[in-house]
């Protein structure tokens, strides 16, 4: 239910993109813009939201990457970043504080933190053998080594986890594996790392678990049945160039492995944040507040490193952070029932996206099919179903329906409301109960749940019109046409401030023609919605489309629409992404 009056601390975390590539629309859907609706939203109710995600640029990946073209790692990562930054920001996702793993104050801290879990006794030295490639001559990380899964057998398994049963691997333990770089069999050597001592922090993780009420399911029951089968030792550190130095006695020439630096950066991103802004020990009033809400929004093969090795890590450290409230983990986004595949040209990426429909578009669609609880599946023609149907014909035309009719009827002029007949009771009523049932979706990171009930006001608003018939009743009963347009005027108000955290461009121009001076973006302008705030006397702009539908042969032509918009996008991007 919709709090009054009460503000809450929240950080949000997306999960950091690796900058080895741009997302595409099932990583975007993932993270970056799940989280991005939801801190709107949140911030809509009222609440404080530190809002936090960067590059994730160090490893082996990148190194080889960065070799393959021929170019040092961070101008590699210093110009993918800055691409992909500006590409969030044409998406319209209000990072409060977007940075990189590559940055002095996350270096730091990750450092920081890896000497206290030293110090406290949850790091050991061993012999590791890792995989090295002798044609490449080089030590092979996790993700450049597959085989065979030894639990399930699926026959492209990385390095340090199958894609298909999720469970965490050692490179030792695939089999038939190769190079993914070369294809040649690799062999194994031996070297000395550090590895985090995670079965010491079983049981204080599974604790945690069993305690919090708000993980979803299938976030909760991977990681028990993943710690039921009893946690291992981590290796702490990697033998490549590219990546935090590891501060531990005699680790000269290692680094930390990137999964532990990348985690860290939530924590390390919010410090940065307030020490931009002046307040260098402010983070420390949401990290240390037991009542702040910590939720990060990740995609289903991200589970274990932040439902057990974040948390293990925050305990180890001694420094008592906050452990995580919800982690809203999506299953696979599918693209016409296939994983979206760079090589195979299956899908679509971010920057080609933005080629085709403006963002909002986009955003709504994408958070319309957002994988909740079972894979989903993306196609063209349920995405020209969704933006035609729902966005335009939907919610749009109820939008211009109400607003022509003041404009045309009343000058511009919210009417005064007669006598509220039952059906006018009824939906104010039904409006109020979904404003409550779309605030507790959006609590529980149910953005799809909580988009379809919005959307559901627009069904309710056009059903309500065409029974109240305010078109006949203007002359035969006037003081009931004013009722109709004075409840319909605040079912616009409504889907515009619930629309905002999905469609923000979109909602500020709806916004601008309902008249209103002040910003949309007002906390507590949820709560507002159930005063019905648009009174009698109020003054609308000029009403005008706000949608434009997708063309009618758009499925016809979509390969090659699709095509001159990668042409675009190519040309658009950085040398060392072409």
């Amino acid at each position: 239910m919709v709090r009054e009056g009460l503000t809450r601390k929240w950080v949000v975390g997306a999960a950091w993109p690796y900058v080895n590539t741009i997302p595409h629309l099932g990583n975007l859907i993932g993270c970056v813009l799940s989280a991005d609706v939801f801190t709107r939203y949140m911030r809509l109710r009222g609440d404080d939201v530190v809002f936090v995600s960067g590059s994730d640029e160090h490893g082996t990946p990148i190194e080889v990457e960065a070799f393959k073209k021929g170019v040092e790692p961070k101008k590699m990562t210093d110009e993918v970043h800055e691409y992909i930054s500006r590409l969030f920001k044409e998406w319209g996702i209000g990072f409060d504080n977007y940075t990189r793993t590559e940055n002095t104050i996350h270096k730091e801290f990750v450092q920081y933190i890896m000497r206290r879990i030293y110090d406290n006794g949850y790091v050991f030295e061993q012999i590791d053998i890792v995989p090295y490639c002798p044609k490449d001559r080089i030590y092979l990380p996790d993700r450049f080594i597959e085989g065979k899964c030894p639990y399930c057998g699926y026959p492209r398994a990385r390095g340090d986890q199958c894609d298909n049963c999720g469970r965490l691997l050692h490179p030792t333990e695939l089999i038939d594996p190769y190079c993914v770089i070369c294809g040649s069999k690799p062999v194994f050597k031996e070297t000395k790392h550090w590895f985090f001592n995670l079965p010491m922090l079983q049981d204080r993780v599974l604790e945690w678990v069993k305690s919090n009420p708000n993980l979803p399911d299938n976030v909760r029951n991977f990681t028990l049945s993943w710690i039921g089968e009893g946690l291992k030792p981590r290796s702490l550190t990697r033998d490549n160039k590219w990546g935090i130095p590891a501060p531990f006695p005699s680790a000269e020439g290692k680094t930390i492995y990137v999964w532990f630096d990348a985690l860290l950066g939530y924590i390390s991103a919010t410090k940065e944040y307030f020490e931009k802004h002046g307040e260098p020990s402010r983070w420390l009033d949401y990290w240390r507040d037991k009542d702040t809400r910590v939720v990060f929004f990740i995609g289903k093969d991200n589970i274990p490193f932040h439902s057990v090795i974040f948390p293990a890590i925050e305990i180890a450290s001694g420094e008592d952070y906050v452990l995580p409230w919800n982690i809203a983990s999506t299953e696979y986004l599918l693209f016409e029932g296939e994983k979206f595949s760079k090589s195979r040209g299956i899908g679509v990426w971010i920057d080609e996206a933005l080629e085709l429909m403006p963002a909002d578009y986009w955003r709504f669609a994408l958070i319309r099919l957002r994988p909740e609880q079972r894979d989903a599946n993306f196609s063209w023609r349920e995405l020209y179903r969704i933006v035609n149907k729902e966005l335009c014909d939907d919610i749009g035309n109820f939008i211009h329906r109400i607003l022509s009719f003041i404009y045309k009827r009343y000058d511009g002029v919210i009417p005064e409301p007669g006598e509220y007949s039952e059906l006018d009771r009824e939906v104010i009523e039904r409006l109020k109960t979904l404003v409550d049932e779309i605030d507790r979706e959006h609590e529980r990171a149910r953005l799809r749940l909580a988009l379809e009930k919005t959307i559901s006001i627009a069904w309710i608003g056009n059903q309500y019109l065409n029974r109240k018939a305010p078109w006949d009743k203007i002359k035969s009963g006037p003081s009931d046409a004013a009722t109709t347009m004075y409840v319909g005027i605040n079912l616009v108000y409504a889907l515009t401030v619930l629309l905002a955290p999905v469609i923000p461009k979109k909602a500020e121009e709806i916004w601008s023609m309902l008249g209103f001076r002040e910003p949309l973006w007002k906390p507590g302008r949820i709560q507002s919605i159930k005063e019905l705030p648009v009174k009698s006397g109020h003054k609308i702009e000029k009403p005008r489309p706000v949608f434009k539908k997708l063309p009618p042969d758009f499925l016809d032509k979509i390969d090659d629409i699709l095509a001159s918009a990668r042409e675009k996008a190519r040309a658009k991007r950085p040398e060392v992404l072409r």
